[in-house]
């Protein structure tokens, strides 16, 4: 790779106006060291820096690249939308047409309402649970990410985990009092909080899949007993597949695991790249939002004429190839991939994947849940992904993040990635 120059000098530049060099805390390179390099393009699976250097990309922008950068079909479809004007502030048929798609995909969706954000959607989300039971609380699990809003920043994944940022600065303690977080996959923890809680919670909200402590899988029947704990005590169970929505599945990981959620939150995937988020679930409850009912939640840009132009072209297309037996093929040929060449290097290494996401943990056991997570070495991942990055590889700067795998990743490349990963785990095992 050639050196970067051109990114470290407008790294240094943005570093001396913009919090910490970055517009989002995951993007920085503080948990790994070094600058990160300044992306000038995206093609296909690939990314293109500003000194030049090419990158064989799994971030894919952090999940809904889902088709790969720069698609064709989609970039022709936003180009035509943006000719007609970038956003109005009043209704449009694609924002009905959008709807329509992810109800027919989430059969739990009756009624849907779009945002500009997962964080938008997860934040809306609590308030209408709030306001439909007419009870205060909420359950969330330990490691699981549902964007910055100020209650669900307890023990959270994703950057806050990265970064090592303790408790929720800035947040007050009455802002989370009102908040229990739990280990995943231990329902028996849960219904203590019911029992300890009788009466007060309103929603129980988790990612069904976490991809925000790195990717870890439910355990057999855990997923169950939180909707049936949840309707039980006349709670509100939320599942957050703003991640795993149309990446699992179409109908994402209720479509996997065959279940259905009274409210769920999208985004990613469903915006096509282009910033979006959404809410919804059974009609009953989407009554209760303004203007049919009295929970209020507005945004001018909700349902942007772009970005919903983006999601409806990235769905057609995710319904006619119909990609995910392939991509988790590909998945599954790169977790085996990973987990031989570091055996065969004596690096332990837990390699934990579900249908286009995969995780390999520095860690010699299994990884089930938040505390396991942070016992694994991030030293020896900042290790591992300069040495991935240096050899043209670009994965997320944390040991708590996902791979994407999208449609314009080929066999050839799942190899290729393999090969230079049996050479830096041989580097470690030294």
């Amino acid at each position: 790779m050639r050196p970067l120059k051109r990114s470290g000098e407008i790294f240094e530049r943005a570093s001396k106006i913009v919090p910490g060099g970055v517009n989002s805390p995951v993007r920085a390179f503080k948990a790994v060291g070094g600058a990160p390099p300044i992306i000038r393009s995206a093609k296909g699976a690939r990314l293109t820096d500003v000194d030049g250097n090419q990158y064989l990309d799994f971030l894919g922008s952090w999940g809904p690249m889902i088709l790969g950068h720069s698609h064709p079909e989609v970039v022709a479809a936003i180009q035509e939308a943006a000719e007609r004007g970038t956003s109005y502030g009043a209704s449009t048929e694609l924002e009905l047409l959008l709807a329509e798609k992810i109800c027919t995909f989430f059969p739990s969706v009756e009624c849907v309402r779009l945002v500009s954000s997962g964080t938008e959607a997860t934040m809306s989300a609590l308030r209408l649970a709030r306001g439909f039971t007419g009870r205060p609380m909420v359950v969330k699990f330990d490691g699981c990410y549902h964007g910055h809003v100020d209650s669900l920043l307890v023990k959270a994944g994703s950057g806050v985990a990265t970064l090592g940022i303790p408790g929720t600065p800035g947040i007050p303690a009455e802002f989370t009092a009102h908040t229990v977080s739990v280990p995943f996959n231990d329902l028996s923890a849960l219904e203590a909080v019911f029992e300890r809680h009788a009466g007060k919670i309103a929603a129980v909200i988790l990612e069904p899949v976490p991809a925000n402590m790195g990717i870890v899988p439910p355990v057999s029947g855990f997923l169950e007993g939180v909707l049936t704990l949840a309707e039980k005590n006349g709670s509100l169970a939320i599942f957050d597949e703003v991640i795993t929505g149309f990446r699992l599945a179409l109908g994402g990981a209720q479509e996997k695991y065959g279940l259905s959620a009274p409210l769920t939150c999208l985004g990613k995937i469903v915006g096509g790249g282009l910033p979006i988020g959404a809410y919804g679930g059974k009609r009953e409850i989407m009554k209760m939002i303004a203007p049919e009912g009295p929970v209020y939640q507005a945004g001018t840009l909700s349902g942007n004429p772009l970005a919903v132009t983006a999601g409806l072209k990235t769905l057609e297309i995710l319904e006619r190839e119909k990609p995910y037996e392939r991509l988790e093929k590909l998945t599954q040929r790169l977790a085996g991939g990973l987990a031989d060449q570091a055996q065969q290097a004596g690096v332990a290494l837990q390699v934990q994947h579900c249908a286009s996401l995969l995780t390999p943990f520095f860690a010699r056991s299994l990884v089930k849940n938040f505390d396991d997570a942070l016992d694994a070495d991030t030293t020896r991942f900042a290790s591992f992904f300069r040495g991935m990055l240096n050899a043209g590889v670009y994965l997320a700067p944390s040991q708590f993040e996902a791979i994407f795998i999208s449609m314009a990743h080929t066999q050839a490349d799942i190899d290729d990635v393999v090969s230079k990963a049996g050479e830096v785990f041989r580097k470690l095992g030294k």
